[in-house]
C-alpha cells in the first residue's frame, strides 16, 4: 500500500481531495448547522480561485515541495529519523505527530505575530465557515508554511511516505473540520476526543477575539488541551455565533481581488 501511494502520490492527493471536499458539500447541503449569510457562488468563486493560485504559487516556487526534500534528506543521510535505526512504523507515527504539532504552533504564531496575521485574517475574513473555507488561505501564507515544513523535514529526515500520509490527513482533516454539517452531540463529543471535530474548529472562527485565539488544531485536538488553548463551546451558540471578523461583515471578504489584497490593507481593509 505504501508503495502504490508513494508511486501515485499525485493521483492519491487529488482523489481524497476531491472525494472528501464533494461529500462534505453533499454532507452540508442534505444536513447543514447554520444557515449561510453570503450567497455560495460567490464565496465558493473566491474561495477556489484563491486555491487554485494557491497550488501554482507552490509549483512555482517549491517545484519539490515536502516530498522531494524528504527524498533528498534520505539521499543525503541528513535529519534525526536518518541517524535511527527504528521500525519505519514507528517513524512515521512519530513523524505524523511531531508535523501535526508543529502545524499547531505555526497556527497560534498566525494569530500572535502581526505579520503572519496579516496573511491569516483572509482565512478567518470568510463571513461563513464551510468546506470551501479550508481552501482560503493567501498564497503567501501557503508559501511560508511549505517553506516551513521542508526545514522541518531537513531537520526530522522523515520517509516520503510520512510526509504524505500527513499531507493528505491534513488536507482530508482540515475539509471536515471546516464543513458546516450537523453532527449529533454524542458523536461529536467522541469524535473531538481524538479528531478535531466542525463544532470545535468552528469556535476557532468566531468572531470574538477570546474564541477566534482557540481551537487551533486541525487535525488532532490534544494540542489544545495540552497547551492551555482549548474552548469547548462557543459563548453565543453555534447558531447564534458571528463568524468572521468583526471588521469586515459585510461583503467585501466574498470578493477575489479584496481577499488577495487583504494583507496589504489597514485593520479595516
Amino acid at each position: 500500500m505504501t508503495d502504490f501511494i508513494s508511486q501515485n502520490e499525485g493521483a492519491v492527493r487529488i482523489a481524497v481531495f476531491l472525494g472528501v471536499f464533494a461529500l462534505m458539500a453533499l454532507w452540508e447541503f442534505s444536513a447543514p448547522r447554520r444557515a449561510l449569510v453570503e450567497p455560495k457562488p460567490s464565496r465558493w468563486g473566491t474561495n477556489w480561485g484563491i486555491v487554485i493560485l494557491d497550488t501554482l504559487v507552490v509549483r512555482i516556487l517549491f517545484p519539490a515541495a515536502a516530498v522531494g526534500a524528504a527524498l533528498d534528506a534520505s539521499a543525503q543521510g541528513w535529519g534525526l529519523f536518518n541517524w535511527l535505526d527504528w521500525p519505519g512504523w514507528i517513524e512515521v507515527v512519530l513523524a505524523i505527530l511531531a508535523f501535526d504539532c508543529l502545524i499547531y504552533w505555526q497556527h497560534v504564531l498566525s494569530h500572535r505575530i502581526p505579520f503572519l496575521w496579516r496573511l491569516h485574517r483572509v482565512h478567518h475574513s470568510d463571513r461563513d465557515i464551510d468546506v470551501s473555507t479550508a481552501i482560503r488561505f493567501h498564497p503567501g501564507e501557503i508559501a511560508l508554511s511549505m517553506a516551513l515544513k521542508i526545514g522541518a523535514v531537513y531537520i526530522l529526515g522523515p520517509a516520503a511516505i510520512a510526509v504524505i500520509l500527513f499531507e493528505v490527513i491534513l488536507n482530508g482533516c482540515a475539509l471536515f473540520n471546516h464543513s458546516n454539517i450537523k453532527l449529533g452531540k454524542g458523536a461529536d463529543a467522541v469524535l473531538r476526543k481524538v479528531l478535531v471535530t466542525p463544532d470545535m474548529h468552528r469556535v476557532h472562527h468566531s468572531a470574538i477575539p477570546r474564541e477566534t485565539d482557540a481551537n487551533f488544531g486541525f487535525n488532532l485536538p490534544w494540542w489544545d488541551r495540552l497547551f492551555g488553548t482549548y474552548i469547548d463551546q462557543p459563548e453565543k451558540g453555534h447558531e447564534g455565533m458571528t463568524i468572521g471578523l468583526n471588521e469586515f461583515q459585510d461583503t467585501r471578504p466574498s470578493r477575489f481581488g479584496w481577499s488577495l489584497l487583504l494583507p496589504f490593507r489597514g485593520r479595516n481593509g
